[in-house]
């Protein structure tokens, strides 16, 4: 068994004359929290795409659990264990809470394109996403319009739709987005108890959740990677200070 659960090996993405990732190799092991941090600009959204399936390398390889996953698409790569959450919410707002995990579970499941109908119905896939609501705080919420929860509330259940594909690998992207100071305490400590589960991978510019949640730390400047290491060796990194962390640290 692979001791990496996700991983990306010489990743390069070029968009005319800039070079948006330049040989970026990252390692998410089991039971870890990996950030990826950066200044705007650096990269963080092309390095996701790329991990994501959502944009083809023009060379590199992602794997998954120790497989390949690079030629999969971003539905592929989700069937295969992949869990996303987003930097701008994806859910469909006009749905209820309980319909939202239930895309969820549906996507996992072996027949995908059954009529949503029959799919409230359905007891497994039910009791699937109860137990996501569950785990995340959201069961007593079900029944809600999505549109009518809190910001944060939307953060968790947008966890709760990724834990419903039984992931491998979480990837985040900036997940404390636009929460204030509770809304990001609550969340930092799912995500804490959720890396057990499965790892994640999150981008984020949230330095105080970073700084709590991670156990390494990858820094995206200008597409390179910089450095990568503890939170303390990450602070005390001259390099890191002087092109992001500044003050920060």
């Amino acid at each position: 068994m692979t001791d990496v659960i996700l991983e990306t090996r010489g990743l390069r993405k070029a968009f005319g004359a800039l070079q948006a990732t330049d040989d970026v190799s990252i390692a998410l092991r089991p039971g870890e929290i990996h950030a990826i941090i950066g200044p705007n600009g650096a990269g963080k959204s092309t390095l996701i795409g790329q991990i994501c399936g959502s944009l083809a390398p023009d060379s590199g390889q992602v794997f998954l659990a120790g497989q390949d996953v690079t030629g999969k698409d971003t539905a592929q790569r989700a069937q295969a264990g992949l869990g996303r959450t987003f930097q701008i919410s994806q859910l469909a707002m006009e749905d209820t809470v309980m319909q939202n995990v239930l895309l969820g579970a549906l996507g996992k499941s072996a027949a995908p394109w059954r009529f949503f109908g029959a799919v409230l119905n359905d007891k497994a896939l039910r009791k699937s996403a109860m137990a996501a609501l569950e785990r995340v705080g959201l069961a007593d919420e079900q029944a809600r319009v999505t549109a009518e929860l809190s910001h944060g509330q939307r953060r968790q259940l947008e966890v709760a739709v990724a834990l419903t594909l039984q992931p491998k690998a979480f990837v985040m992207d900036e997940p404390m987005a636009g929460l204030g100071a509770e809304g990001s305490a609550r969340l930092t400590k799912l995500l804490d108890g959720l890396r057990h589960e499965a790892p994640i991978l999150l981008v984020e510019h949230d330095m105080d959740a970073v700084f709590a949640l991670a156990d390494r730390i990858s820094v995206l400047v200008s597409g390179q990677i910089i450095a990568t290491g503890t939170v303390d060796e990450i602070r005390t990194d001259t390099r890191v200070r002087e092109a992001y962390l500044g003050d920060e640290a």
